[in-house]
């Protein structure tokens, strides 16, 4: 379960972030603020390319994808507006600290999934803090927490992207919740949790009523509802409240404590519920929201990437430590394992 630890120790893993950045490179932070695109194409030691959105990587939170070379490559979808891209550059050049980071990397070991979650929820983290400083968003958001509509404020009153403004705005939700972007077809653009496992990108959320309701008027909509997360699985219930902004809808949900209405009971928690496997390849234990192999009805065990169904892959030998793993075990272009690079 993604609870309330995760996002403490992301928010610490990115303000780390920050300042091993300014150590190595005295201004860079400031400067990224300012455009992190234009930045990041001035270091030598960086590629930064721009792809088709279908062709970035879907496991990330965002439309980019990161590949440790060498040399180092950040990967950025061109359909996106600039404020996008801005994120989606600082959120793949956090993958990049963390990966070549000694000390940053030492907090994935305090993981029960290795930093999987960690490393991904600290990207978006230290994008957002680059893009949003404390002062503006202590000025638009209350201390009480977001409603929707202060989150579009927000937004406007700074340069920073949709999706920058969603991780900012959930990091002060005051209980379980979840800050969505989607889009007026009801599909999630972006999503921010606390507390509660994360949206996957591209979700559908319009058969939801009250995300519905709001799609289909204008824009704005309160009520309690459950996300759909994948499989048919729904989350708890969670109070909503949703507002327009500028050709999205924005969506904040949380357990408790709604900073919209004057008395909000904590919603009964329904689930979702992942269930717990045994990995009959590695023997490790792990608990997925992933789909279910259609074959073997298994998901895939996130250390080894295998299901139960016979390995139909041929494996490759890892010539550091001289283990057979499955092919997602390597980076495109590496010889070396995940645990060896």
């Amino acid at each position: 379960m993604v609870d309330y630890v995760l996002a403490g120790a992301a928010r610490t893993q990115a303000s780390a972030m920050v300042e091993e950045l300014e150590a190595a490179r005295p201004g860079a932070v400031d400067r990224l603020g300012q455009g992190a695109l234009a930045e990041l194409r001035s270091w030598p030691e960086l590629i930064v390319v721009d792809v088709e959105e279908s062709t970035a990587e879907q496991g990330c939170s965002v439309a980019g994808a990161y590949d440790f070379g060498p040399p180092p490559r950040l990967s950025v979808a061109t359909s996106a507006s600039h404020a996008r891209r801005d994120f989606t550059a600082l959120h793949e050049l956090g993958h990049h600290l963390q990966k070549n980071n000694f000390a940053l990397m030492d907090a994935f070991s305090r993981e029960p999934d290795g930093g999987v979650l960690l490393e991904d929820a600290a990207c978006d983290a230290f994008a957002a803090e680059i893009l949003l400083p404390a002062s503006l968003v202590d000025r638009h958001l209350d201390a009480k927490g977001p409603d929707a509509s202060a989150i579009t404020h927000l937004w406007r009153a700074s340069n920073a992207s949709r999706m920058a403004v969603c991780v900012r705005a959930a990091q002060r939700l005051p209980a379980p919740g979840h800050v969505l972007l989607l889009d007026r077809a009801g599909r999630l653009a972006f999503g921010a949790s606390h507390g509660l496992p994360p949206l996957p990108r591209g979700s559908l959320q319009s058969d939801i009523p009250v995300v519905d309701r709001a799609a289909a008027g204008s824009g704005r909509a309160q009520g309690r509802t459950r996300v759909r997360y994948r499989d048919g699985i729904l989350g708890r219930e969670l109070h909503t409240d949703i507002a327009p902004m500028d050709g999205y809808l924005v969506a904040v949900l949380v357990a408790d404590s709604a900073p919209w209405r004057a008395f909000t009971p904590p919603t009964p928690d329904t689930g979702p519920r992942s269930r717990e496997y045994i990995c009959a390849n590695c023997d490790e234990e792990y608990h997925s929201f992933e789909p279910a192999c259609p074959r073997c009805h298994v998901p895939s065990c996130p250390e080894c990437g295998r299901c139960t169904c016979p390995s139909r892959v041929a494996e490759r030998l890892c010539p550091n430590c001289f283990t057979l793993h499955p092919p997602r075990m390597f980076s495109p272009g590496s010889d070396l394992c995940l645990n060896c690079s």
